[in-house]
């Protein structure tokens, strides 16, 4: 599945993983499904950052009710890898579910999408990021 993602989100994306440095940086994604039009940096509260993530809950509800406000929605979310690959790790996989959101993953300057799949045995698949403007 192609999913479009506005120009500036990309640049908006590697930047919170340089500025994260061993910490994965993390937040939401708004749009519309199969469009990725900006993204929200949050706070990273997991208790270990620098092996996990977790999305501010104060910051997650803030920007899903101005996304329904603004006719968008929270059409996934984003975060890196600092010292990984962009692909899921174990963690991710036990995190995630089935529900159409999109997993951005940011790794060495790489830029991945990814999608759980509906059988928990076969994981994540992989979504083609395309630059609009």
């Amino acid at each position: 599945m192609i999913v479009g993602i506005a120009s500036g989100v990309t640049e908006t994306l590697l930047a919170a993983a340089a500025t994260a440095g061993a910490d994965e940086c993390c937040g939401l994604l708004i749009g519309r499904p199969g469009r990725i039009m900006a993204a929200v940096p949050a706070r990273n509260v997991a208790a270990d950052p620098a092996r996990s993530f977790e999305i501010d809950p104060a910051t997650l509800l803030r920007v899903h009710r101005e996304a329904r406000g603004s006719g968008q929605q929270v059409v996934g979310h984003y975060h890196s890898h600092p010292d990984g690959s962009a692909q899921p790790s174990q963690r991710d996989a036990a995190r995630a579910v089935a529900d159409g959101q999109v997993w951005v993953i940011i790794a060495g300057g790489t830029i991945t999408a990814w999608q759980r799949a509906a059988a928990a045995e076969t994981g994540f698949t992989p979504l083609v990021l395309q630059v609009t403007a």
